[in-house]
């Protein structure tokens, strides 16, 4: 885990540098996610550059509050907390039909605002902390949570979040809780995915780092149906993992353009 933690540090250190930043800034839900990010932040930049926000909403969990209020207290970063709940209902007052999925997606986008008004007021670079199996499978609001200015943890699995996060001393108790956006009331990411985050780290890393087939998958001991799901959550969510498309009717897109 040393050799991860010090990539990722210098990832954090150089994306910073380059954009001619000193400060980061990221939502701390109390999930294992925005804590590791935190520490990793912290540890990159060190605690006076690094700005976390709670962003709760009514129906957020005491327990989510208290375990972002562990992270603050164990890294020395100011308590800021921004209540999302009027911005929130102030839109759904006239949308009594809304589903929880919307009102979850536009909880998402709601902090993301909040996040980089902040980072205006505060001159600092919003930093992700999606992880790689989110990220793969579409469990993510795209311009919520999945909006930043980079992310470091893009590209490991959740196994790995949870291994990373107890070699930096991420408090135990938000390390052994079952995952959760915290969105409403029971809510959990396994519930929500139909499938565990052990079997998706599994079918993912044969499916996409080691190029498997549905067949070599299947043949290796997993279930069929399995492993179909997991196909087409990333074949459905691919459009949330590209930049959006431009029409190019020049002969240079300015999105390709560079010095």
């Amino acid at each position: 885990m040393k050799s991860l933690e010090e990539k990722l540090v210098k990832f954090i250190q150089e994306q910073v540098k380059n954009a001619g930043f000193k400060k980061v800034i990221l939502g701390l839900s109390g999930g294992i996610d925005s804590a590791l990010v935190a520490y990793l932040a912290v540890k990159a930049l060190g605690k006076e550059n690094v700005i976390a926000i709670k962003m709760p909403y009514k129906t957020s969990s005491q327990e989510s509050i208290e375990h972002a209020n562990l992270v603050l207290k164990d890294l020395g970063l100011e308590d800021r907390t921004i209540e999302i709940t009027p911005m929130v209902d102030a839109y759904f007052t006239n949308q009594a039909e809304a589903s929880s999925l919307r009102r979850g997606n536009y909880m998402a986008r709601t902090r993301m605002t909040v996040l980089f008004d902040q980072s205006a007021l505060e001159n600092a670079l919003v930093i992700g902390t999606s992880n790689k199996t989110e990220i793969l499978l579409g469990y993510g609001t795209l311009f919520g949570d999945m909006a930043c200015s980079f992310n470091p943890i893009g590209d490991i699995y959740k196994k790995d979040v949870w291994s990373l996060s107890r070699y930096m001393g991420v408090p135990k108790e938000i390390i052994e809780k079952q995952p959760s956006a915290d969105l409403w009331a029971g809510q959990t990411d396994e519930q929500e995915l139909g499938l565990s985050y052990k079997e998706a780290d599994e079918i993912l890393e044969r499916l996409v780092d080691k190029k498997q087939s549905l067949e070599e998958i299947v043949a290796a001991g997993y279930e069929e149906g399995i492993v179909n799901k997991v196909i087409q959550k990333v074949k459905a969510s691919a459009y949330k993992r590209k930049l959006n498309p431009i029409a190019k009717v020049g002969e240079v897109l300015g999105r390709d353009f560079s010095f």
